[in-house]
C-alpha cells in the first residue's frame, strides 16, 4: 500500500461530415452534431499496480480499436503497461462508426498479429459487414479514417493522464436514480403464434417475450426484469481534497435519442449528465461514464406515455406539439438531473472519507466460456432462409438515395444474420469455448469487473451479491482484442421467453457460459480480497 497517484484527460472525438452510425440493422447516416463525442481516460497508480480506465462514446469497441490504442500508447510511452487499459463503450447509438471499411491496416495492428491471423479475421469479418452494400448518391466518410483519429486521440488521452499523475485520493458510494427500465415485455401467450405477426431474423424473433412489446395488450403479463436504481460512483480528489472527477457506473445503455430518423451525432444522456454536474462543480471536472449490465434494460419508457407528455409540458414548459417525436431528448434532460442529484447526495457524505493509501491490484485474464451451440435444425433453417434472401435484389429505384441505402442495408443485415449462424455451426465442432478478456480490479474496498457483453442484469446481481467488496462496479461492453465485440448474454428465463436479444442470432455464449463468467469473476474477486 502507498499513496495513490491519479491522472485525468479527455478528448473531443467528434468528426465532421456524414458518418455511418452503427447500432441498428440499417445504415443510418449522420446529418450533423447535437453534442460532442468524447473519450475520457483515468489512471490510478498505487506504485505496486495500476488501473487505466478509458471510456469511449461509441456503441461497441471492435475492429482492432483496442489493439490500435494499445499499440499507439506503447509507441508514445513504452513504460505504460498497455494490458492494464480497460476500455469500455458508453453504448451510445448515435456515434460514428470505427468499423473496418476496407482500408489498409495500420502498423500498430500488423505488429500484434501474424499475416495468417489477420487474413483469417478479415475473411470472417468482411463477408458479414456492410462493405459491399451499394450506396450510390450517398456521401459517407471513411470509418477507417475515423478509427485512426479515435485511436490516436484515445491513446494521447491515456498518455496525458499518465503524465499528469499526482498524489490524491478516492471516495466512493452509491446513490439512487432510475435511468434503466426493463425493455423485454412478457405475454401470457406465445406472441410468435399470433396471426399476422411478422417473424424475421432481425428484431422479430418473438416468443413469450418481445423487445419493446406493446403493453396495452390483453395478454400483457409483466416485464421480464425489474429496474435497477443503483448508481455506483468513485470520486477522485487531489492532494488538497478538492474534487477532480468521478467514474459513474450506470446499468443502462445510452440510447435515449436513437429513434430519430435523421440522426445528429450525440453522446446521448452522458452529455446531459456531464453538463448538469459541471454546471455546479466546474468545467474542469472529469466524468468517466461506464455502462453496467444493461442487456435487458434501456432508458425507454414502455407505458405511462401520455402521463410523460403531461409531465414534460408542465415541468419543461413545452407544448404537446414541441414534444412530438422529441420526448426521448427531453427524457435525457431528466436523466441528467436525476444522476446529478444522486451525485450531489453521494458526494456530500463520501467526501468525509477520502482514502489516499489503498491497495490496488489489477488482474487481466482471458477466460473461456461455453458457447451457445447452433442446433442441426437451426443450421438447416438458416441455409434455407439465406437461399431465399439471396434471390432478393438490391434496390436503386426508391424515392431517395437514403431510402435505397436503408432498404439495401436491411437486406444485407438479414443475410448476415443467417450467414453468421452457418459459420458458427461449422466452427463449433472444434471450437466449443469462447474467449473473453476480463479485467478485475481492486481499489481499496471497492472493485471493478469487466465483460464484453450486453450483459443481462441478473448476472450483475449474482456477482455483486456475492462479492467480498463493499461495492462492485460491473463494466459491460469492454473492449476486446481483434475484430469482434459486443453481443448479448441472456439469462435462463430469457432463453425460455425467446425474443430479440435472447435468440441464436444474439447469443454467442450460452447461459451456462454466463454463469462460468460469474463464477470466475467471483474467484478473482475473492483472491484479491484475501
Amino acid at each position: 500500500m502507498g499513496t495513490i497517484k491519479i491522472g485525468w484527460a479527455e478528448r473531443d472525438v467528434t468528426p465532421s461530415g456524414p458518418h455511418f452510425i452503427p447500432g441498428h440493422f440499417n445504415m443510418r447516416i449522420s446529418v450533423g452534431v447535437m453534442d460532442p463525442i468524447t473519450t475520457t481516460a483515468l489512471v490510478v497508480d498505487s506504485g505496486d499496480d495500476m488501473a487505466i480506465f478509458l471510456s469511449i462514446d461509441c456503441v461497441v469497441i471492435r475492429c482492432f480499436l483496442l489493439d490500435e490504442i494499445r499499440g499507439r500508447v506503447a509507441k508514445i510511452n513504452p513504460e505504460i503497461p498497455v494490458m492494464k487499459i480497460l476500455a469500455n463503450a458508453t453504448h451510445t447509438h448515435e456515434a460514428p462508426s470505427h468499423y473496418y471499411d476496407g482500408g489498409e491496416l495500420s502498423e500498430y495492428i500488423k505488429d500484434q498479429y501474424t499475416d495468417e491471423q489477420l487474413k483469417a479475421m478479415l475473411a470472417s469479418y468482411i463477408p458479414n459487414s456492410y462493405m459491399d452494400v451499394p450506396r450510390p448518391g450517398m456521401e459517407i466518410e471513411s470509418s477507417d479514417k475515423y478509427r485512426e483519429f479515435l485511436a490516436q486521440s484515445a491513446s494521447e488521452a491515456i498518455c496525458e493522464a499518465y503524465e499528469k499523475r499526482a498524489e490524491g485520493g478516492i471516495g466512493y458510494g452509491y446513490g439512487y436514480a432510475i435511468v434503466a427500465r426493463s425493455r423485454r415485455t412478457v405475454y401470457f401467450d406465445d406472441y410468435s403464434k399470433r396471426p399476422d405477426v411478422e417473424l424475421n431474423s432481425l428484431t422479430a424473433v418473438h416468443g413469450h417475450a418481445v423487445m419493446y412489446g406493446n403493453t396495452n395488450d390483453d395478454n400483457f403479463s409483466h416485464f421480464e426484469a425489474g429496474d435497477d436504481p443503483f448508481i455506483n460512483i468513485m470520486f477522485t480528489f487531489d492532494a488538497a481534497d478538492k474534487l477532480t472527477g468521478a467514474i459513474i457506473n450506470i446499468p443502462c445503455p445510452s440510447q435515449a435519442s436513437e429513434s430519430q430518423c435523421y440522426l445528429n451525432l450525440t453522446a446521448d444522456y452522458w452529455h446531459d449528465i456531464k453538463r448538469e454536474i459541471r454546471a455546479k462543480y466546474g468545467d474542469d471536472i472529469k466524468i468517466l461514464g461506464q455502462c453496467a449490465a444493461g442487456g435487458d434494460l434501456s432508458p425507454h419508457q414502455q407505458y405511462y406515455l401520455d402521463a410523460r407528455v403531461h409531465k414534460f409540458t408542465l415541468k419543461y414548459d413545452k407544448t404537446s406539439e414541441e414534444l412530438k417525436g422529441n420526448c426521448e431528448n427531453i427524457e435525457r434532460l431528466e436523466i441528467g438531473e436525476r444522476v446529478a442529484w444522486a451525485f450531489d447526495e453521494v458526494l456530500s457524505w463520501a467526501k468525509k472519507d477520502i482514502k489516499k493509501d489503498v491497495k490496488l491490484a489489477h488482474v487481466v485474464e482471458t477466460v473461456e466460456l461455453s458457447k451457445r451451440m447452433i442446433t442441426d435444425e437451426e443450421y438447416e433453417y438458416s441455409l434455407q432462409q439465406l437461399e431465399e434472401l439471396a434471390k432478393e435484389d438490391y434496390r436503386y429505384d426508391l424515392e431517395t438515395a437514403r431510402h435505397n441505402l436503408n432498404n439495401n442495408s436491411v437486406l444485407k443485415s438479414k443475410r448476415n444474420r443467417f450467414s453468421k449462424i452457418i459459420d458458427r455451426y461449422k466452427n463449433q465442432k472444434t471450437e466449443k469455448k469462447f474467449p473473453m478478456e476480463m479485467h478485475v480490479i481492486r481499489i481499496g474496498d471497492i472493485a471493478f469487473a469487466s465483460n464484453r457483453f450486453e450483459l443481462y442484469m441478473d448476472y450483475m446481481h449474482r456477482i455483486q451479491a456475492r462479492s467480498p467488496f463493499e461495492q462492485t462496479f460491473i463494466v459491460q461492453i469492454a473492449g476486446q482484442p481483434g475484430m469482434e465485440g459486443g453481443s448479448y448474454l441472456c439469462t435462463e428465463r430469457a432463453r425460455e421467453g425467446r425474443g430479440y436479444s435472447a435468440s441464436m442470432f444474439c447469443n454467442l455464449v450460452s447461459c451456462e457460459g454466463g454463469q462460468e463468467m460469474v463464477n470466475r469473476t467471483l474467484d478473482i474477486l475473492n483472491e484479491l480480497a484475501d
